[in-house]
């Protein structure tokens, strides 16, 4: 797994490309391995490993989440052995879900003093990516084995037991947008094929994934633009921010102006017309003004 997210094998992708974008600033500080955010009280948590050396599959227990606010980092969840390699992110009523190895973990925000509560995914399900809460319902993509699980959250402090809900290639990143959920797909073997594409369940009571883009790549995060007509989306290969408009289904790559390229662009979210691209293997977290 290591040598998938590695490998930066750069591929054709047959998208038009969006004039520069203006870069805003580069979140460094206190940043080691960050591979996800997410918006929380109008800041930005960004999940980090922490660790020496880029391994999304490591149990060292040194993963941390910090909170970007007005230009300043704070520790929100500080390194307690819980988080090794912490991805997506959702905050549900009071708690967050964090994806990591294997697993879930679910921190009591009003109360952080509190143990964190520990969703286990079935033996062999390592790659636990991304998680979005529709109703009382957690949604984990796996990506190693084809699957994203549904967890009942009734009660967010005691979640009830994963099932298998959905296998679908590859799922990586997940977006919920008016009843449908998007799913991102990365090739677990680094490989990239004709099925890792973006791909649409559009009703959650009868889940029947379409392929909803055809062109196949490394993707990796989803995020709905601010004015509900696009959806951003993150590519491994080559290292690049695609726009998708919703109604044409029009991909158009983002040109996105820095000094050091974007590398590894991972679990993105979006706000106040910003887009907060994780760069994993750099260590950063860009952000870009939105396309218009």
């Amino acid at each position: 797994m290591m040598k998938t997210l590695l490998s930066m094998i750069f591929a054709g992708i047959s998208v038009f490309t969006i004039s520069a974008q203006s870069v805003t600033k580069e979140v460094t500080d206190g940043i080691r391995y960050c591979e996800s955010t997410y918006p929380y009280e109008g800041g930005m948590l960004i999940a980090n490993f922490g660790t020496e050396q880029l391994n999304p599959l490591n149990s060292e227990g040194k993963g941390y989440i910090v909170w970007h606010k007005d230009g300043k980092n704070q520790v929100l969840i500080a390194a307690d052995g819980h988080l090794s390699a912490p991805k997506g992110m959702w905050v549900h009523e009071g708690f967050l879900y964090v994806c990591d190895v294997n697993k879930v973990m679910v921190y009591n925000l009003e109360d952080k003093s509190a143990e964190p509560y520990t969703i286990q995914l079935p033996e062999g399900h390592l790659f636990a990516n991304d998680v979005v809460v529709d109703g009382n319902y957690l949604y984990i993509s796996v990506t190693n084995t084809d699957t994203v699980f549904r967890v009942d959250i009734t009660r967010p402090s005691q979640p009830g037991t994963p099932e298998v809900w959905l296998s679908v290639p590859g799922p990586n990143g997940l977006l919920l947008y008016k009843g449908a959920l998007y799913v991102a797909s990365y090739p677990a073997d680094g490989n990239t094929a004709d099925r890792n594409v973006v791909y649409r369940v559009a009703d959650m009571k009868n889940p029947l994934p379409e392929k909803w883009i055809e062109t196949p790549g490394q993707y990796d995060g989803l995020a709905l633009a601010s004015d509900g007509k696009a959806i951003y989306l993150t590519n491994w290969t080559p290292a690049q921010i695609c726009r998708v408009d919703l109604a044409t289904r029009e991909m158009k790559a983002l040109d996105v102006d820095l000094a050091q390229p974007l590398v590894g662009p991972a679990d993105i979210s979006v706000m106040d017309g910003c887009i907060y691209i994780p760069d994993l293997p750099n260590s950063r977290v860009v952000v870009v003004k939105e396309a218009e």
